[in-house]
């Protein structure tokens, strides 16, 4: 099963308990989140769910996302710009972290099996066990003027 059925699946089964049913609105606004891979913000959702279903208003998107993250479909991150970005929940043991460059505004995933197992062991020495944790290291363009990140967002 896909990442993004595994999405709508477990939507579904929250929206189902919870006596809710399924809108125009919500599954354009589910289909442009959960069709993207970076991490987007409420403006960015609602002109992709837009382009599905024209008209669609800035509240409906704030309160779709909101029940999208009690749902556990998706998380809400903040980066230190200011602004709440979402990206699809993880599935199962799925994890990565996350490096954000000042210069540029550009967010990279990355996964370390050294960094992971380091954690555990610092988390061991304090007699916990990690359940949940989120890494996120900023750090700036070693070279702003040859950016391809900065580029593409100043373009």
């Amino acid at each position: 099963m896909g990442d993004a059925q595994m999405l709508a699946d477990r939507l579904s089964r929250y929206m189902r308990s919870k006596g809710l049913k399924s809108t125009r609105q919500r599954d354009a606004i589910f289909e442009a989140f959960s069709s993207s891979r970076v991490h987007l913000s409420l403006d960015d959702i609602l002109a992709l769910a837009q382009e599905r279903q024209p008209g669609l208003g800035y509240a409906t998107v704030y309160r779709t996302m909101k029940l999208l993250v009690e749902a556990g479909v998706a998380e809400e991150r903040q980066f230190g710009d200011g602004q709440t970005r979402y990206e699809a929940a993880e599935a199962g043991e799925d994890h990565h972290d996350h490096l954000i460059c000042r210069t540029c505004g550009h967010i990279f995933e990355f996964e370390d099996d050294e960094i992971e197992a380091r954690q555990a062991l610092i988390a061991k020495q304090f007699g916990l066990r990690i359940v949940a944790h989120r890494l996120d290291l900023w750090g700036e363009c070693l070279n702003a003027s040859t950016c391809v990140y900065r580029a593409a967002s100043q373009g």
